[in-house]
């Protein structure tokens, strides 16, 4: 794969050159190393592209995660512990479950605050990486600035529908505007 667009929201391309040259670089390292034609072998059972052979976008994501993992990259998942206090009135919240909720964020640099989430899905999270989830790892200490990995419209145009797109994620950052809360974030976008 390739990047073939970069979008820099609040300054993450500046935080990434000036700060993080040898990660980008890494990141940038495994892009390049995935060879996404592998994994173009799901085929379709939906109704507008019935039998069409379509990218994986699961395949895809384990692909980057060996690449990333080669490179000293981890996981880092964080428990939520949640607070109840008043925000119910007359209920009571059921917190037998043994599954303990957590947000997790792709790939951390070990003692680096530059995290990296690989997104070939839905459009919504696109939207909640980069506005929601990464502010709440920059607030908790993991992170200060992130990377956002996203397929252009060309590659999104083969894989299942709903798969949302570079194009579409800036424009929306860009008429959004930037918020006092919101990390530096480089997106780049990929294709093959």
């Amino acid at each position: 794969m390739k990047i073939v667009a970069e979008y820099d929201f609040n300054g993450g391309k500046k935080v990434l050159s000036e700060r993080y040259v040898e990660e980008y670089d890494e990141i940038v390292t495994v892009i390049n190393s995935v060879d996404a034609l592998f994994y173009k072998n799901k085929v379709s059972n939906e109704i507008t592209m019935k039998g069409k052979l379509l990218f994986s976008p699961i395949e895809l994501n384990e692909a980057y995660k060996k690449e990333f993992n080669i490179l000293g990259w981890q996981h880092k998942k964080v428990e939520c512990n949640y607070i109840y206090g008043n925000y119910f009135k007359d209920y009571k919240p059921s917190l037998t479950s043994t599954r303990k909720p957590f947000r997790d964020m792709d790939f951390i640099k070990c003692s680096k605050k530059l995290g990296v989430e690989v997104q070939f899905g839905k459009y919504a999270f696109m939207v909640y990486n980069v506005c929601a989830k990464m502010t709440i790892f920059r607030n908790l200490g993991v992170i200060d600035t992130g990377v956002e990995i996203v397929p252009v419209k060309r590659l999104a145009d083969d894989m299942s529908t709903g798969v949302s797109y570079f194009e579409q994620f800036a424009w929306d950052l860009e008429v959004r505007g930037v918020s006092d809360i919101d990390v530096p974030v480089l997106i780049l976008g990929v294709d093959i």
